[in-house]
């Protein structure tokens, strides 16, 4: 689907033309065409193969989708693709978006994903000077809003950490913690896939031999190089805290379990007196003292449930019950 399709020229908002007129301001000298489609049909992908004339291997990876992000060179023409990542009913939700930079175009293609870049384009209208850099600033305020809105996405994953932590020593708990570790470690690894990919490949666009499309604008993407950083650096350092919390849970399973385990071995104890005591009484034995004592049965009782009592105190007083 067509999002907009708009012609600009030295900064300023020239019209909005349909997609198969697009061919006519591309040879315009000071003529920029700025495209956005959502989820576009194989017709559409062609008519912009076709007026933007992008190599098929291109048109066919942002109509395939699933990609893992990356940064690729056709000629005179870049691909960047992203990945976004949002919240959904308590989900994490994948989306995809690939960026297409020539000289005097930007043709974005965004996929499965509710998230839409109008702010950008509005805050690039807003300052002319810097939409008459060209195509290399759009690409960079394309690729500043899909790393900016990672950001969040860092802090939500953060905040259930800490919530996890505070929760790591209540009695019982430890299993369910452990079962929710694993699942923000999950939703962890889809943003350290999303940030550490980009930020492998982004140092092309600001160091070396750049693409001709992102020479004047190599401070921007440097800065992008430090928002990538900073926040894989924050990833690996959730990752770590994760793993030390988990083997915690581990460690405070073990402790219950261990814990039961006294218990059980206390009372064990406690009844086994009291079994030996009864064992004894109830040997068939024709001579014992007690027998015809008129006291003997509740003297025996009383043994029993004394030294019961004196064990329990003993163990109660250890910590073990």
């Amino acid at each position: 689907m067509l999002v907009n399709c708009v012609v600009y020229r030295q900064g300023s908002r020239l019209e909005d033309v349909p997609l198969e007129r697009i061919s006519d301001y591309l040879d315009q000298p000071g003529c920029l065409v700025w495209v956005a489609l959502r989820d576009p049909s194989d017709a559409e992908l062609e008519v912009m193969r076709r007026e933007f004339d992008l190599p098929p291997l291109a048109i066919e990876d942002a109509g395939r989708g699933h990609l893992r992000p990356k940064i690729d060179e056709y000629g005179n023409a870049l691909l960047v693709v992203m990945q976004l990542i949002e919240f959904t009913g308590g989900e994490l939700n994948l989306g995809e978006v690939s960026v297409f930079a020539g000289p005097n175009y930007v043709l974005s293609v965004r996929r499965g994903s509710r998230q839409h870049f109008l702010g950008v384009r509005e805050r690039c209208e807003r300052d002319p000077a810097l939409l008459q850099q060209g195509p290399g600033y759009v690409l960079y305020a394309l690729m500043d809003a899909v790393i900016d809105r990672y950001f969040p996405v860092l802090e939500l994953l953060q905040g259930e950490l800490e919530s996890i932590e505070r929760r790591i020593f209540e009695p019982g708990a430890a299993r369910r913690n452990i079962e929710r570790l694993y699942d923000l470690k999950g939703r962890l690894l889809q943003l350290e896939h999303a940030v550490g990919s980009l930020l492998q490949f982004s140092g092309k666009l600001h160091g070396g031999r750049v693409p001709a499309v992102c020479v004047n604008t190599q401070a921007y993407f440097r800065d992008l190089g430090d928002h990538l950083a900073r926040i894989a650096a924050s990833v690996n350092t959730i990752r770590d805290t994760i793993a030390t919390a988990i083997m915690v849970n581990l460690s405070m399973v073990t402790i219950e379990e261990g814990e039961v385990t006294k218990r059980l071995a206390a009372w064990a104890a406690i009844f086994a007196v009291a079994t030996a005591l009864a064992g004894i009484w109830g040997m068939n034995f024709e001579f014992m003292p007690e027998l015809k004592w008129r006291w003997g049965y509740p003297a025996a009782l009383s043994l029993i449930v004394g030294a019961g009592a004196t064990v329990w105190w003993r163990f109660r007083r250890s910590g073990w019950l």
